[in-house]
């Protein structure tokens, strides 16, 4: 061959580009979806040499072009583009493979096809018989690709198979695709329309719409298309849902769900989805005329009519900030549940505004919580408001290696109609007082790290919170405080100190040994919020005993002279193992232990911090290869060797035979109305039948009650491209919703580049 040349470097590149991406139906920007971010997209560098070989060359000094035959190649940054002829016309600096050409990029991307032209500035684009083969398999056709020069690219009856060909080394049809008269992409907007898609599975087509918008070509538009799902429970029957859309374009999106309902009649849903420059809302209504609405009897459900209707938006009214909402109203609070429908949202009805930019995080919010389920109004009424809920977190650095100043506030309010508590065992838990209660906190203080010349980390705390609470009790319980403010000041000041020790084996595995060692002081009151409403919830484990102040909220805090001690253990072998082990233990030095307050949403304490020195707790993690992994946590009186609480789970996975181990326990508290240990054992098992089917079982035991708790088993398909199966679950007598079946099914379509559309359950 012989060598000849002229400027390829910006026209290769934008030929391969264009055609791929347009094929593809996406930008390079927004290649996260169904291909894989690396396509096409590679730079080529600047001054790149460009090398062309032919068999023959000729050129026509009256026209201006020069033709290329022969087995021709033109290269250039990685690129490679080869075919039988090349003809480039000077005077119009149109290029045109004619016949069969393959262009390559820096990846392994291929693409494939016939007559690739190229025109001045790439203003129109034209390729026939169109293939392209992404390096992770996945194969887009076409008969015909045009790009226009209003930014859009359109594919004529074309083909999306994430799986190639489809066809796996037996023979065997595997995995989904969808085939379409037309696929049009709007560069403009990130916009795809799918005109009369159908998708097929196992080669089968098996649904067919219309057409499909998706509003952007990006994996989480992908990941909201609606799909059919199919579920069932003993009081609905079959459920059958098959959602598509009748208006779908840039800024409007209407779905329709009809949704036939076998035990209970034909359900009907819709949802009005709008967008904005600046952010989004959506509106959904749904409801059904019951047949037999005995089957929910003794429950809320038991109705003729049920419905609901939710609306949700956000938007972005300036920089750094976005506003929003979110509103459910129902004819039951057990509605959304009962037919299987979203709700996400549904548990909070509220109104939010949210900055966060460097160093600074703003947010309000205004919320109203429901209780989803089989409750009652009473139940509903026992459910606090939380008008307002604010917060603001902000951290200013000093500069100069001198630290930072660190700010933070909140202002709760909290609003309950009818009391919150439950019996359990003779003991009372109050999880919420009826009146209406106002809390606010500021804290702020020094922080700064510096390392010694030994190495030893230590970084001091020092500052101030302060706390102002209102509070008009409305509660008959004999449990109610009396106070109604609260205004305190106390002074914090912290240390944490860590020496990181650093070490290679002869293998070359590495090894870290961290002592810690923390001190913190809190003056003040433990209980500064009157009623505890947000700070009830408390596990001592590994991942908290390293905290100075261990209450997720602010009606709580630690107080008096506390220190953690212990430390972390850190291993990663050379043969690949790892393994991370940390414990430790909290000492109560001086001063009002908050952990042993008398707290009417606590009784009893906290078991584990309620002495001056704490169980101590052990977390444990590890990776032994060959696919086994294993955790344990442990939680312990040193003192009497008494175990409190202890968790161990492993997982093997092994040429697709898989078995998970989980096993709990948890010693009786009589203090706080738990008079028997809770003793549980299960596992999970998943037997491979054939090459792309597998099935599952799952048992778990109560030790203490010597009892079943749950069992459970079910089919699944999955060739790595489409999934689906089905399943069903038996409770037992012990288990916190007893003697129930359910059964569910799952559907899952998934590509290469990591996307899924999926149903389940």
């Amino acid at each position: 061959m012989q060598p000849w040349g002229f400027s390829t470097a910006s026209w290769l590149q934008r030929l391969a580009l264009t055609a791929a991406l347009a094929a593809a139906g996406v930008a390079p920007s927004a290649a996260q979806g169904l291909v894989p971010e690396q396509f096409f997209n590679a730079a080529v560098p600047s001054g790149s040499p460009t090398t062309v070989e032919a068999d023959t060359l000729s050129f026509n000094l009256d026209s201006g072009v020069i033709e290329a035959r022969g087995d021709v190649v033109l290269s250039v940054g990685g690129y490679s583009a080869q075919g039988a002829q090349v003809v480039y016309d000077r005077r119009s600096g149109a290029v045109r493979f004619a016949g069969p050409v393959s262009l390559r990029d820096p990846y392994g991307n291929i693409a494939t096809g016939r007559d690739f032209r190229v025109t001045g500035g790439l203003r129109e684009a034209f390729v026939e018989s169109l293939t392209i083969t992404t390096y992770d398999g996945a194969r887009i056709t076409a008969d015909s690709i045009e790009y226009d020069s209003a930014l859009r690219s359109y594919l004529t009856n074309a083909t999306y198979a994430p799986c190639g060909d489809c066809i796996d080394e037996k023979g065997r049809k595997i995995g989904w695709s969808v085939r379409a008269s037309r696929f049009v992409y709007n560069a403009e907007d990130n916009s795809v329309l799918v005109e009369q898609p159908t998708l097929e599975l196992l080669g089968i087509p098996v649904a067919y719409l219309p057409y499909v918008w998706l509003p952007q070509a990006t994996r989480e538009a992908l990941e909201r298309i609606r799909v059919p799902s199919l579920d069932y429970s003993d009081e609905t029957g079959v459920i059958l849902s098959l959602p598509f859309a009748i208006v779908a374009n840039r800024d409007t999106e209407v779905i329709l769900s009809p949704t036939p309902v076998s035990g209970q009649g034909f359900l009907m849903g819709a949802e009005w989805i709008q967008r904005f420059d600046s952010g989004s809302f959506a509106i959904k209504a749904s409801g059904i005329y019951q047949f037999d609405p005995e089957a929910f009897a003794g429950t809320v459900g038991d109705r003729e009519w049920r419905g609901a209707l939710q609306s949700a938006g956000a938007f972005t009214p300036a920089e750094d900030w976005t506003a929003g909402w979110s509103y459910t109203a129902f004819t039951d609070p057990a509605y959304l549940g009962d037919y299987r429908l979203d709700a996400a949202e549904a548990s909070i009805n509220q109104v939010f505004a949210t900055h966060v930019s460097e160093g600074l995080y703003i947010d309000l919010r205004l919320q109203q919580f429901n209780e989803l389920g089989d409750v009652t109004e009473n139940d509903q009424d026992q459910q606090a408001s939380a008008l307002p809920n604010f917060r603001i977190e902000h951290v200013q650095p000093l500069g100069r290696d001198a630290g930072q100043i660190e700010l933070s506030g909140r202002l709760l309010g909290v609003q309950r109609d009818t009391d919150d508590w439950v019996r359990v065992n003779g003991v009372d838990h109050v999880l919420g007082f009826e009146g209406e209660k106002y809390h606010a906190m500021l804290e702020g203080g020094w922080r700064r790290q510096f390392a010694t010349p030994q190495g030893v980390l230590i970084t001091p705390y020092l500052g101030a919170r302060l706390d102002a609470t209102i509070y008009e009790p409305g509660s008959a319980l004999a449990s109610a405080p009396s106070d109604e403010e609260h205004f305190g000041a106390a002074p914090v000041a912290l240390l944490d100190m860590r020496w990181p020790w650093a070490g290679v084996d002869r293998s070359g595995g590495t090894h870290i040994v961290e002592p810690i060692v923390q001190l913190g002081y809190r003056g003040g009151e433990s209980m500064p919020g009157i009623v505890n409403d947000d700070s009830q919830g408390l596990v001592l484990d590994e991942t908290n005993v390293f905290s100075t102040n261990r209450f997720a909220g602010i009606d709580r805090q630690e107080t008096g002279l506390r220190a953690n001690i212990g430390g972390r253990y850190l291993a990663d072998f050379a043969d690949g193992s790892r393994l991370e082990i940390t414990g430790g233990q909290s000492l109560q030095i001086a001063g009002e232990n908050a952990f042993a307050a008398d707290d009417p949403a606590l009784p009893g304490g906290i078991p584990a911090l309620d002495s001056d020195a704490s169980y101590a707790v052990l977390g444990a993690k590890a990776y032994l290869g060959g696919g086994v992994d294993v955790g344990a946590k442990l939680q312990f009186a040193p003192d009497e060797i008494d175990i409190a609480r202890a968790g161990l789970g492993a997982r093997l996975e092994y040429n697709r035979y898989s078995a998970d181990l989980d096993y709990f326990y948890e010693a009786a508290n009589p203090a706080a109305g738990v008079l028997d240990p809770q003793h549980e054992i299960g596992a999970i098992v998943g037997v491979p039948i054939s090459d792309y089917w597998t099935l599952s079982a799952n048992g778990y035991w109560d030790l203490a009650a010597n009892s079943w708790l749950q069992a459970g088993g079910g089919l699944q398909y999955d060739d790595g491209y489409l999934g689906f199966g089905a399943g069903a679950v038996v409770t037992g007598p012990t288990h916190r919703s007893p003697n129930d079946t359910r059964f569910t099914a799952t559907f899952e379509l998934k590509a290469p580049s990591g996307f899924r559309v999926g149903a389940g359950e």
